[in-house]
């Protein structure tokens, strides 16, 4: 495998871990990188820009990112809370009052963050051609729990709550605000909707299975029976709220220039990575972006057990996961998000480590995809 970029003094083994994703974990087309400290460390391409085809991969190369869109959006709300414009104890008809129907009047900004808010899911699923309904379907959708009382994973209503009370509260969609106030600035290849001139650099993402390893069995983890289940019955909270929008084509140009914070974000490893960095650090003359009680605060846990959608015990503070067995990071103070299949992007504040990952081959699974997990692990033995 032909592997471009570049890596600092020490930080070798990522590199290995990266040629061996490749070589034993299926992977097609990747980038990594990573940040500590604000100085990149590590900047990664290879394989081919479509999980199909034979292009090679590019330093430019973006791609669809799925649920780790979720962590950049997240900043948002966070950081109009730090500026006074959001109150993250205020009830979401506060802002939003079509959003108090149905028993939800009750639901607070920091419910809908942290997965608390009981709309995971949707009596009458979204089809793409109707996606500007979104906001008043979970406005009128009557809650799965009592809002507040439990969590369960908003695969793709959150695209819906947070994109419209960030209108609400600012005038503006959360892509104009993300780009107008974050990757604009700071330069970054990171789109909430894809400007149609970047369209040649976002490469087709699409399905893989790991290899088998030379003894038969196969390379992954096989899931408990119950989370097995909850995925193959349509009529269980699980699968309805990832069908919450209806079958989209992710390689489609309406798909990606949609607004949905959510599930279609596309970015390089590299822009990812330089995100989280700029969230806990200073970077190219940039001023860290969140204060030190904000950065409490996106590691402030808020939801913790058994998730009633992903059905494993899922821990998250408001926008953010947190490290933990369903979802490993670097460390226990990390806060990030992975996307479903493979994209992982986090920083962890104690040692500088800000990290992005992004692929075209897109394996089952939701949290611990094991090429993000190995380069994980290539990073923690390097900085001990």
């Amino acid at each position: 495998m032909d592997v471009q970029g570049s890596v600092a003094s020490g930080f070798g083994p990522v590199e290995d871990a990266f040629v061996r994703n490749f070589a034993e974990r299926g992977e097609r087309g990747a980038a990594v990188a990573v940040y500590r400290h604000g100085r990149k460390v590590v900047d990664l391409w290879g394989g081919t820009r479509d999980v199909d085809g034979d292009e090679p991969w590019q330093q430019g190369t973006a791609q669809i990112v799925r649920s780790a869109t979720k962590g950049v959006a997240a900043a948002v709300p966070l950081l109009l809370h730090q500026r006074g414009l959001l109150d993250l104890d205020a009830p979401v008809g506060t802002y939003w009052p079509e959003f108090k129907a149905h028993g939800k009047e009750r639901t607070l900004v920091r419910h809908l963050l942290s997965h608390r808010a009981g709309v995971p899911a949707l009596d009458h699923p979204i089809a793409m051609a109707d996606l500007g309904t979104g906001p008043e379907a979970v406005a009128a959708q009557a809650p799965a729990w009592e809002p507040g009382t439990d969590h369960g994973y908003h695969a793709q209503t959150y695209s819906w709550l947070v994109g419209e009370l960030v209108r609400r509260v600012t005038g503006r969609t959360i892509e104009r605000w993300l780009a107008e106030e974050l990757a604009g600035p700071a330069g970054l290849d990171l789109w909430l909707g894809l400007p149609a001139g970047q369209a040649h650099r976002v490469g087709r993402v699409g399905p893989v299975e790991p290899p088998e390893p030379s003894g038969g069995s196969a390379l992954r983890l096989r899931p408990k029976r119950n989370v097995a289940e909850a995925y193959a019955d349509p009529s269980s909270l699980t699968r309805r709220a990832f069908a919450a929008l209806s079958t989209p084509d992710e390689n489609s140009a309406a798909y990606r220039a949609a607004e949905l914070p959510g599930s279609n974000g596309i970015a390089t490893a590299r822009a990812l990575a330089r995100f989280y960095a700029g969230l806990i650090g200073e970077v190219d003359g940039h001023a860290r972006l969140f204060a030190p009680a904000t950065l409490a605060l996106a590691r402030t846990e808020e939801s913790a057990g058994p998730d009633r959608v992903l059905v494993v015990n899922t821990r998250f503070g408001p926008g953010y996961m947190l490290h933990g067995p369903a979802s490993p990071l670097l460390a226990p103070g990390s806060f990030g998000h992975p996307g479903r299949g493979g994209p992982l992007a986090f920083a962890d504040p104690e040692s500088g480590i800000a990290f992005g990952y992004v692929t075209n081959g897109l394996q089952k699974g939701v949290t611990a995809d094991p090429r993000a997990q190995a380069l994980v692990r290539a990073v923690r033995g390097v900085i001990g």
